[in-house]
């Protein structure tokens, strides 16, 4: 499986490591970390050695996992784990096979670049499956999959009883208490606020474009430049309506 910009690089298909045991811990433990809390198994509710296994299957050098997760439109969410033994980290893009180059969301790890997607963004696309597409496509497994690009000061109130649908779902146990730890404080970046984009991604143009949002911190991906650069206007189109940005409601 050959992903742009890295096609010398043992990039495997990753969906079945969604059945270890260890699996969310390994993938979330980092995430639950708060001013409060520091991260603990005992919120997972596994072994230890369960915990470990899962992670060294995901910071495997030699296997590096990419999760597919396909919705609306053609357009599809890659994580994918960056296993290089001096700098490892996890890749947030998104990807459409009419584009030439692919959308950048949130890099983790030593030289982190975030928050990656809005709420709303968020959670329509964990709602919005193509199962056309392989990949990742139950809609509890998506929204804990793309948790870690989360920023968004303008949370709605269910959002956490939503992530702890999501915990349940997946086996995870006394899943409000993590759900919160999970949306409270992001180590590694604020969360932000979203507004969509003042111009149009189109080069040169001075059109407003309200499709796409923008994130007002610094240090994303997405701080005052389209999501999908050197895209058309009605590929822009396809890419709001599919994050369930435009028409704003």
């Amino acid at each position: 499986m050959l992903i742009e910009g890295f096609a010398k690089a043992p990039v495997v298909a990753g969906e079945e490591l969604l059945a270890l045991p260890g699996f969310w811990a390994a993938y979330l433990l980092w995430l639950s970390q708060t001013e409060e809390y520091d991260p603990s198994l005992s919120w997972f509710d596994i072994d230890g050695a369960d915990a470990d296994a899962a992670y060294e299957a995901l910071s495997d050098e030699n296997r590096w996992p990419v999760f597919r997760i396909p919705f609306a439109e053609g357009h599809t969410v890659i994580v994918l784990g960056i296993n290089i033994p001096d700098d490892p980290g996890t890749e947030y893009i998104i990807t459409h096979p009419e584009w030439g180059r692919n959308g950048h969301l949130a890099t983790l790890g030593g030289h982190h670049a975030g928050p990656g997607l809005s709420w709303r963004e968020l959670h329509h696309i964990a709602r919005t499956p193509d199962r056309d597409v392989p990949g990742v496509h139950d809609e509890h497994v998506r929204l804990l999959l793309l948790l870690p690009a989360l920023g968004d000061q303008d949370m709605p109130e269910d959002a956490a009883e939503l992530a702890s649908e999501a915990l349940t779902h997946v086996g995870i146990p006394d899943s409000q208490g993590l759900a919160e730890a999970l949306l409270t404080d992001h180590p590694l970046w604020e969360a932000a606020q979203w507004t969509p984009l003042a111009r149009s991604p189109l080069s040169g143009s001075q059109e407003p474009f309200h499709g796409i949002l923008q994130c007002d911190d610094p240090m994303s991906p997405r701080c005052g430049i389209p999501l999908a650069q050197g895209i058309t206007r009605e590929q822009s189109n396809r890419l709001a309506h599919a994050l369930g940005t435009w028409p704003a409601t």
